[in-house]
């Protein structure tokens, strides 16, 4: 969430509310966070120096927010990371949301990386198919092999379509 946050303020600097607002509007559709963890997350940035905060001078005294040079550098260094952890998605689409961000000569590695984790997950998928294919199932449990075989089907068509969306929408390489 971290780096979300920092993608955020590279935009604009802005408050705790406007932060909240900002998940809501767009970065809600792959990733969810209460204004709890937003402030958590804010509170860790403060600490480590990737962002600052400064009063407001309105009558509510609200803080904003505003990411400084070392937090410029946390965001592009995680931008051209391999994306790691069980959800693909969250990295994947995280990273592409704030794609614009980044000079147009770093955006081919961010792609490919996207495209190479993807793939991984496309292929372990296969692979898992192709092994559980081979099993007798017992007759007490066809039909849970069944629906769990469908569950493997789903997977792989979406490993297969967020490929094709890579594909389509995110920069080949120079």
């Amino acid at each position: 969430m971290a780096h979300v946050i920092l993608g955020l303020l590279m935009l604009w600097p802005q408050s705790l509310y406007e932060l909240t607002k900002s998940f809501e509007a767009g970065v809600s559709l792959f990733y969810s966070a209460s204004t709890g963890s937003i402030k958590r997350a804010l509170d860790q940035l403060l600490t480590s120096g990737h962002i600052e905060a400064e009063a407001s001078t309105g009558p509510r005294g609200k803080k904003v927010y505003s990411i400084t040079e070392s937090g410029r550098d946390e965001f592009h260094a995680w931008m051209l990371e391999e994306i790691t952890g069980n959800n693909y998605e969250v990295g994947a689409l995280s990273r592409s949301y704030f794609l614009g961000l980044l000079d147009p000569s770093d955006r081919p590695t961010v792609a490919r990386n996207i495209e190479r984790r993807i793939r991984e997950d496309h292929d372990n998928l296969a692979k898992a198919e192709v092994e559980i294919s081979a099993l007798e199932v017992p007759e007490q449990y066809a039909d849970v092999a069944k629906y769990q075989m469908a569950t493997l089907q789903y997977g792989l068509a979406t490993t297969r379509t967020a490929l094709a969306w890579v594909e389509q929408h995110l920069p080949p390489e120079e």
